[in-house]
């Protein structure tokens, strides 16, 4: 599995000007929203803010609703169990399920309980891991994360099984048994249904 640096992703950063609840959507099944747009909900772990910041700003830079359940002011202030069922709620809720896949988000049991939750609801077509790294080690006694499909920037050099190369841009990854992977554009993995 490949990584996305956080310097790669820090180039959003400016673009989300100051990271507030007005940049988040809230999700409720009655919420007038525009539909047209697919709806994220971001697991993440809470303590990694600049990391949170930049992706949401890459995510909305690809032209999605992004929830973030700390800045919805409908949950409750400290966990417990309403905490629980309410992202029960929100998960089912979202049309996508993304994992910012960081190696804190990795040993949260929270973040870990929501992929559960996320695996259910949305496996394998709506779900998404976006792997951050600082340090380039492999996710070592995670090694379940390698069964989801992340999301991965191609550079051009690349090439299909066809030989054809692959165009520069981010894609979803989706693990094949056989060891590969098919590839899927990532605005166009977002606007499936």
């Amino acid at each position: 599995m490949s990584f996305i640096s956080e310097s790669e992703l820090s180039q959003y950063r400016s673009r989300t000007k100051t990271f507030s609840a007005d940049n988040i959507t809230y999700l409720n099944e009655s919420q007038s929203r525009d539909k047209t747009k697919p709806m994220i909900f971001l697991s993440h772990k809470h303590d990694e803010y600049t990391i949170l910041q930049d992706v949401v700003g890459f995510l909305e830079n690809e032209g999605i609703n992004v929830y973030v359940d700390w800045m919805d002011p409908n949950m409750p202030a400290y966990t417990n169990a309403e905490t629980a069922h309410k992202l029960k709620q929100k998960i089912k809720i979202a049309d996508k399920f993304i994992l910012v896949a960081t190696e804190n988000a990795i040993n949260s049991k929270w973040c870990n309980w929501e992929l559960g939750l996320g695996d259910a609801a949305k496996y394998i077509q709506h779900i998404a891991l976006i792997p951050i790294n600082r340090t380039n080690k492999s996710f070592r006694g995670s090694e379940y994360l390698s069964i989801y499909p992340y999301i991965d920037y191609e550079n051009g050099d690349n090439k299909y099984v066809n030989g054809s190369y692959i165009s520069k841009g981010y894609y979803v990854k989706t693990p094949l048994s056989n060891g590969r992977h098919t590839l899927t554009p990532l605005k166009e993995w977002l606007a499936k249904k």
